[in-house]
């Protein structure tokens, strides 16, 4: 069933979603202004609290590999609250990249795991050596080897 909205009605949710967007602005980091620098290999925000924040889009979902002459067209909405590269068709809330979320769930456990488990580190190397002496990776551990 479909509920009509009366304008009185229309007025009030106008009304409540002008006050909702209101105490967002004043909680939520909102960005002023956004660009890619080449030099740097980053997207940088200016955010209207004055605090500054980059990323790299290497690790972003859908702009990973673009080119820097489109990663360099994203605009800013939603009076700073999102920025969307049109030709990428990319769009990221900037609270959401200020808590690191540079793309979907799914994307982020494949993308960024794989990126994880591909890097080298001193303890990688000290663990490695010492499985080399027992005779390579312990059974069992994801090796496909039999316990």
């Amino acid at each position: 069933m479909i509920k009509k909205l009366t304008d009185e009605g229309l007025k009030r949710e106008v009304a409540r979603s002008r006050e909702a967007g209101r105490l967002a602005d004043a909680v939520e980091p909102r960005a002023l202004s956004a660009h890619y620098d080449r030099a740097k290999g980053l997207v940088e925000l200016q955010l209207k609290n004055g605090c500054h924040f980059a990323f790299p889009p290497a690790l972003t979902e859908g702009l990973a590999g673009a080119p820097a002459e489109l990663l360099e067209e994203v605009e800013v909405l939603g009076d700073g609250y999102a920025l969307r590269w049109e030709k990428l068709d990319a769009d990221f809330t900037v609270p959401g990249l200020l808590a690191g979320n540079l793309g979907s769930r799914r994307w982020m456990a494949e993308e960024l795991g794989r990126a994880g488990g591909n890097a080298k580190s001193d303890a990688k190397a000290r663990a490695s050596r010492r499985n080399g002496l027992k005779g390579g990776r312990p059974r069992g551990s994801g090796t496909g080897r039999e316990p």
